[in-house]
């Protein structure tokens, strides 16, 4: 499916001051893009775009005194399919896992992985090991919490949203890698463009959208407590320990976001509607 990927931001400074928006999609995707990613910047200023070390590219400027309009679109060719659902997925004994894996095993900002121990293991260690396991976790995570704009807090540990019984796709996802984390399975945060892409339309507005992955056998798997189903049309952003690490913006200096909208639908669609 080809997808129209893109946002558009407002942002309000009192005076100039660096921004890094991480809006693009993810190095691994570049193969798929379909035509040139457009950039503006009002006012026009330059513009850069840096590639990190896991593949997320962020994108730097300076937004000017007053507001600052960004604006990000491009067109992506992805699958048609939902998230590959591989049950004999096996866990990876911690002895094996890949070095590069030991960091999602860490409590991080918002992985308070300490407070969900106890309960990780009275609650899941029973469950055969590997993608049943982590598939018990969003289960028991997509009964126990309520999707809910209005219990939206930036600081919202995994623990605070198990306690909440509620939260937005962001606290889902940090209370699944959190449980999983806890059971030595490497998991990390996941931010990408997803909407309503081959489910129905709802009334909210498009957002930025947060699931994670987890390491089981040699290769990364994506997971989704909050949908819970194999989704079709994610583009992936970037990867972190958990949102601390890929917010889709970062000031250096005190600003307001006075508009925001992100856009994500798929071509086809909107082209026989």
């Amino acid at each position: 499916m080809d997808l129209r990927i893109g946002c558009r931001l407002e942002i309000a400074c009192e005076a100039p001051t660096p921004i890094l928006a991480l809006v693009h999609p993810h190095t691994s995707l570049l193969t798929n893009l379909l035509d040139h990613e457009q950039v503006s910047l009002q006012p026009d200023r330059p513009v850069e775009v840096l590639t990190h070390w896991q593949g997320n590219r962020w994108c730097r400027f300076i937004a000017a005194s007053g507001t600052t309009s960004f604006g990000y679109n491009a067109t992506i060719q992805q699958p048609d399919a939902g998230d590959p659902v591989v049950p004999a997925a096996a866990l990876c004994p911690v002895q094996f896992l890949p070095i590069d894996t030991y960091p999602y095993l860490n409590a991080s900002t918002y992985c308070d992985t300490a407070a969900l121990m106890g309960l990780a293991w009275a609650t899941f260690s029973s469950v055969p090991a590997g993608w049943p396991r982590v598939q018990a976790i969003c289960d028991w995570i997509h009964a126990q919490i309520r999707f809910d704009y209005s219990a939206v807090t930036p600081e919202k540990t995994a623990s605070q949203t198990l306690a909440d019984g509620a939260g937005v796709c962001r606290d889902f996802a940090h209370l699944a890698i959190s449980l999983c984390r806890c059971l030595n399975i490497p998991a990390r945060y996941c931010t990408g463009y997803l909407g309503y892409t081959g489910i129905p339309v709802g009334e909210e507005p498009v957002d930025f959208s947060a699931w994670f992955e987890v390491f089981l056998g040699d290769r990364w798997y994506t997971f989704d407590a909050r949908h819970n189903m194999p989704r079709c049309g994610r583009v992936l952003i970037g990867q972190g320990r958990d949102a601390g690490d890929v917010p889709f913006l970062r000031s250096f200096g005190d600003h307001r976001l006075v508009g925001f909208e992100v856009i994500t639908h798929e071509l086809a669609s909107t082209l026989a509607a």
